[in-house]
């Protein structure tokens, strides 16, 4: 005759944690986040506030400051956009292609993280100016790109596109070639495929670069004061009209001024941020 046995119940053994529990950590991101953004986000607000109402709209929605958010806003878009199509296009060649010099071409990609903006904003210049080696070719066409608003979205371009590659790359490489080859085994071309298949999974991680290179862009100031001109109402950035309150001492109007550009920034990064829960939620089973 068997009897089954039965094991003492004792005190339920938690689990071994690396990090300290939740209420610890999630107190010192608090704490951290505050001293590194929030407090600072909140001097900038609490010294605009300083202005009033009516001097404050004086300032930062003067014709002269919307001229500047227009250029900022509408070349970081449009950089973004040109770096989402082209970035993906990088990301799939570097993912699925082995080529010669191909270490090269990777480390490239990179190089708009580790050189300095400033460096970027002078061989830009120098290179699409009237008298450089391209910009000397377009001339003759009537194309000027150096000191123009166009120089601008050029310049965004180039400091923008590592944030697309590098938010892409790693989503198609997990997807390997066995989805294409199961898509073509049911009867999908190449379009469907993508469009059915590849594109739904990547497209989070393709907002995610778009939008961290449309941060990059409304921020951008060392790569670009070369190439724009710095022409008020042409070739003005809103970085640099922030600047050149600071230099004139009016360190209310600096500081109105930025926070416009902080609550515009923030509710188009909200926007773009809903659109990726969207597109994930989609994607779930």
């Amino acid at each position: 005759m068997s009897s089954a046995v039965s094991l003492p119940s004792g005190p339920r053994v938690r689990a071994a944690k690396v990090i300290p529990g939740f209420g610890l950590t999630f107190g010192f991101t608090i704490t951290w986040l505050s001293l590194i953004v929030l407090i600072p986000l909140s001097a900038v607000f609490i010294r605009s506030a300083g202005l009033g109402l009516d001097a404050f709209i004086a300032v930062g929605l003067s014709p002269r400051a919307l001229a500047a958010y227009r250029l900022s806003f509408g070349a970081s878009l449009a950089a973004a956009l040109v770096n989402a199509v082209f970035g993906l296009l990088v990301a799939w060649i570097l993912v699925r292609y082995d080529f010669p010099g191909k270490r090269i071409v990777n480390a490239l990609v990179d190089l708009p993280f580790a050189l300095p903006t400033a460096v970027a904003g002078i061989a830009l210049t120098a290179l699409y100016a009237g008298n450089g080696w391209i910009g000397q070719l377009l001339e003759p066409y009537g194309i000027k790109i150096a000191y123009t608003p166009l120089g601008v979205v050029i310049a965004l371009i180039f400091i923008g596109l590592p944030f697309v590659v590098r938010s892409v790359e790693p989503v198609l490489a997990d997807l390997g070639h066995d989805v294409e080859e199961a898509a073509a085994s049911l009867g999908a071309g190449r379009w469907q495929t993508f469009q059915r298949v590849i594109f739904p999974a990547i497209l989070p991680a393709l907002l995610t670069g778009f939008a961290l290179a449309f941060a990059r862009g409304v921020g951008e100031y060392g790569s670009v004061i070369f190439i724009a001109g710095n022409m008020p109402f042409v070739s003005e950035i809103a970085p640099l009209l922030i600047i050149t309150q600071l230099e004139q001492y009016d360190y209310a109007g600096a500081t109105a001024i930025a926070t416009v550009m902080l609550i515009a920034s923030f509710l188009l990064l909200l926007f773009i941020n809903a659109l990726q829960v969207w597109s994930r939620r989609r994607m779930a089973p």
